[in-house]
Formats: C-alpha cells, structure tokens, sequence
C-alpha cells in the first residue's frame, strides 16, 4: 500500500518521481480545453472518496477536477456527512469506506485523524492537509519553482510569518530536495524544535533570523501565508496581526531579495496583511501558477498512489 501522508515519509526518488510525472501531464494538456479528458485514463473504473472536515476551494476543485480528468469518479464527503470520530470511529468508517472506494484523500483537523485511517484503510490514503502539515502545497510549490528558475536542490528558501502547517511541509521537504530554508517570524509563533531538530539531524541547513531585511537577503524564493486561520477567535486576530506586522511581504522586502527572486503564497490570502497586493500581482509573484499546479501534482501523486 502506497500512502502519502507527509513528505519526510515518502522516498526522495518517489518525491522525485512525482514532479516529473507532474511536468509530464501537464505538458500534454497544453492546448487542450479545461473539460477535456486526459489521453491516458489512469483511473478509469476507479472510484474517489474526498473528505473534507475541513472547508477548501483549491483542494476540493482540483483534486475533484484532476479525478474526472484521468477518468474517475468522485465522491465528496463532508465533515458533517460522516460524523468521523464521534459515532462510528475512525478505523471502521476507514474499513467500509475501503470496501466501496479505491482511494482516499481526507482534509482534516487533527493528525491522527488522518493516520487513524491510513492504518486501517485498505486502500491508499492521501493527507489534503492536516493542523501538523500541508504535503500537497509543497509539491506544488517545488513544481512551480522547477518550471521557472529549475533545480531547487542547492537553493534558498525563506519563510516570512507563522511557522504554521505549511513551513512544517516545507521543513520536510528541505532534506528530500536539497534546499536551504530561512524562517523569519516573532518567536512566539516559532516552528516546533522537535521538527527543526529532526530536519537539522538530516542535514537540512534550516535557520530562524528575528530581522526579515537580513532573512530574505540571497533568497531564491520567498513565502508566506496567511496571518490568521478562519477558525481563529476575534482576539486572536487581533494578536496575530500585532506580532507579524513587521514580516509583511512587500515592495521593500522584497527588493533585498536575489533580483530573480520568486514570490509564493498557498492562497487564500488578505491581501496586504500578510503580502501586498503590489507583490501579489507583481513580476516576483508566480502564486496563480502555483494555485494550477495543485491539480497536476495531486494526480500525479494519485498516480503514485494506485501504482497506474
């Protein structure tokens, strides 16, 4: 059985795997309109359980999208529609739902959620996006990077804001692609040290600086997300905006920067809080090649997933 879980889980050479797939399938939509099925129908017959606990705009349409593409079919389950956990526990619902479908790819809250039902599927599980980590982002993220400056191996990443879920997947995919990564934020929102300790003893050349100005100085790429998550109370707003003011991503950080540098945000974004609207849609910004890239990644990893 072939999961995806987090991306310090999965093989380099698989990782590896996965993007050229990615490129590949891409490539041979180019002309195509956007209903058009792929010429390879992988997943024909197959069938597709979505599990959002999670609201989502990107990863519902485009795993949904790249499905039907490769010629499956989805079912799209809400947090609501299963109850997960709180009626039936998790193992079983993963033992019924792996009588009825062939694959599973759940966004949930907790972790261990989402390892509960990898642990008792019968049929691949993909992680959409947990509170620990976001794998799928990534991936895209190293694929949009690879189509516009090539080899991330060798290259400076920096992180502007919250050591949140998605720097977690990027801390994991420093070692497995041989990137360097900077975090710059307040310590109050500092990544986890047991991750930071596990990525170092990989060999992962991962470093906090306080001073965005000197973080992003040499950068390749520099990242950010959004400052506070639609689950968070008034008042924690109110704080988070208070503490990362100074890591706004704009004009002037932005030009301390490689002249060539990319700009990324996973999207959905308040414009100018985290990021300004001026980076947004300026030449460093490649957010909306990134928003594509989720679709192609993600059927290449349902590839990888299902062994077609």
């Amino acid at each position: 059985m072939t999961h995806f879980l987090d991306i310090d889980k999965s093989k380099p050479e698989a990782l590896r795997g996965i993007i050229n797939t990615a490129l590949g399938m891409k490539q041979a939509r180019v002309g195509l309109s956007k209903g058009t099925l792929d010429a390879d129908q992988p997943l024909s017959g197959q069938m597709v359980a979505l599990i959002f606990e999670k609201p989502s705009t990107r990863t519902r349409v485009s795993f949904d999208v790249g499905v039907r593409q490769m010629g499956g079919q989805t079912m799209l389950l809400s947090g609501t529609d299963m109850q997960l956990g709180h009626g039936e526990t998790i193992a079983d619902t993963a033992r019924v739902l792996s009588r009825y479908v062939d694959l599973i790819m759940i966004r949930t809250f907790e972790e261990a959620t989402l390892l509960e039902m990898a642990d008792f599927a019968t049929v691949p599980v993909i992680n959409g996006l947990t509170n620990k980590s976001h794998p799928c982002q990534i991936m895209a993220d190293i694929m949009t990077f690879e189509e516009h400056r090539g080899p991330i191996n060798g290259r400076k990443i920096v992180w502007s804001g919250d050591g949140n879920n998605v720097f977690t997947s990027f801390a994991h995919a420093a070692g497995q692609f041989g990137f360097n990564l900077t975090f710059t934020g307040p310590e109050p929102l500092d990544p986890d040290q047991n991750l930071l300790k596990k990525a170092r003893d990989k060999g992962v050349n991962i470093t906090i600086e306080r001073d965005p100005q000197k973080a992003v100085q040499g950068a390749d790429l520099v990242v950010t997300d959004t400052w506070v998550s639609m689950h968070d109370p008034q008042s924690a707003r109110e704080r988070r905006h208070n503490q990362l003011r100074g890591y706004q991503v704009n004009t002037d950080l932005m030009s301390k920067a490689k002249p060539d540098a990319l700009f990324m945000h996973c999207l959905p974004a308040h414009r100018d809080d985290e990021a300004t609207s001026e980076v947004m849609d300026g030449p460093h910004s490649v957010i909306f090649d990134e928003a594509e890239n989720r679709l192609h990644v993600q059927k290449a990893i349902m590839r990888h997933c299902l062994g077609v």
